[in-house]
């Protein structure tokens, strides 16, 4: 029965009929992304978080929080500035956000209208999809074969007059693989209609970067987190440097408050602290070597990451080890329903004291649940 319809049986029946309130068509359409956040007080091997703590200069920094300074709100610019200076960047050339996530929805609001088209290469950070999807149903995905490598000859085919958004996870999340810079700066010289969004939320396990490129590549936009080695996820900040012209559209779209001034206040101190985001991102490196060799040792098919995480090959039993894993106090993701993952589970690389305890579950969870490869 349509709504028409419901509205004269209604007036028959004397009965006051109230239309029922609908979002847009775009808000109907789109996919929820649900985090499987609930009992998560475990090794957390699932959100490649920071598994062991931020900074201690952070921690003090929040012991310095006053009662008076929480009824303030909180001022941006400031920090950006400090932030610009620690990227060799220029103020107007960075945007502080409420993590990755924000930094994505801000540049689809800013850039994409209803009959745009924006790519992708997947599988990706389903947060993507989510983004593109409030703005325009024109998202092109490029599905990456059984490799699971970025398929850049077909990514650049793919591009056309009406690409006006390109989102590139480099590396990239679930997979780990990397996108060189020459083809991240062949992909803005193809789409110089498009704006060009490189997400280097694993920057720092990776170290190769195109930040330093965004004062002379136009359509060029750059996303960094202070969640992973930086250990702030819970803070919620992220950033976007880019073009200055480019970023003036995005700070017009943001909002004036988006990042909560207890995130402000830690930033500076945690950008001062490079010795310690070194010392993290080595643990993670020694990690991430000892994982792939123990699972050489288990006869785990993997793919080779260069983020803070593996994506390990367990086929039709990936559901069984996440929950025989839980069971022994450590968390994985499943990421079977990531386009072509069936059968994958990712693990989050952390210091070596995690690995150690990752592995020893790992090893003891498919002796349990049978597994052969």
């Amino acid at each position: 029965m349509t709504i028409a319809t419901e509205i004269v049986t209604a007036r028959k029946l004397g009965v006051k009929y109230v239309t029922p309130v609908v979002p847009r068509r775009a808000v109907l359409a789109m996919a929820e992304y649900h985090p499987p956040l609930a009992g998560r007080d475990a090794l957390r091997l699932d959100f490649n978080e920071n598994t062991f703590a931020a900074s201690p200069k952070v921690i003090e920094r929040l012991r310095e929080v006053t009662a008076e300074g929480l009824t303030k709100y909180p001022e941006r610019e400031g920090v950006e500035r400090i932030a610009a200076a620690h990227f060799g960047l220029q103020a107007d050339q960075v945007l502080l956000t409420n993590g990755v996530d924000e930094a994505i929805h801000l540049v689809c609001t800013a850039f994409l209208e209803e009959d745009d088209e924006a790519l992708i290469a997947t599988p990706t950070f389903f947060m993507y999809d989510v983004s593109v999807s409030m703005m325009t149903a024109h998202l092109q995905r490029v599905q990456s074969d059984a490799t699971l490598e970025f398929p850049f000859e077909r990514f650049i085919e793919a591009i056309t007059p009406k690409t006006k958004l390109v989102l590139v996870a480099s590396p990239n999340n679930p997979t780990g693989a990397v996108v060189s810079r020459e083809h991240l700066l062949a992909i803005c010289g193809a789409a110089p209609q498009a704006v060009v969004m490189i997400d280097e939320a694993y920057y720092h396990f990776h170290g190769e970067t195109t930040i330093g490129d965004v004062a002379t590549v136009p359509n060029l936009i750059v996303a960094r987190t202070f969640s992973k080695a930086y250990g702030l996820a819970n803070l919620r900040i992220g950033m976007l440097a880019g073009n200055a012209d480019l970023l003036k559209y995005v700070r017009k779209v943001c909002s004036p408050y988006n990042v909560n001034g207890v995130a402000l206040d830690c930033l500076p101190v945690a950008l001062e602290d490079d010795a310690y985001v070194q010392w993290y991102a080595e643990q993670v490196h020694a990690g991430r070597e000892r994982m792939v060799d123990g699972l050489r040792e288990l006869g785990v098919d993997f793919f080779p990451s260069q983020a803070n995480f593996v994506l390990m090959k367990i086929g039709a039993k990936h559901a069984e080890l996440v929950e025989a894993m839980r069971a022994r106090g450590v968390l994985l993701r499943d990421r079977s329903t990531d386009p072509g993952c069936d059968g994958y589970v990712r693990i989050t690389i952390g210091v070596e004291e995690h690995v150690t305890r990752g592995l020893a579950a790992l090893k003891e969870s498919l002796a349990e649940i049978g597994w052969a490869r």
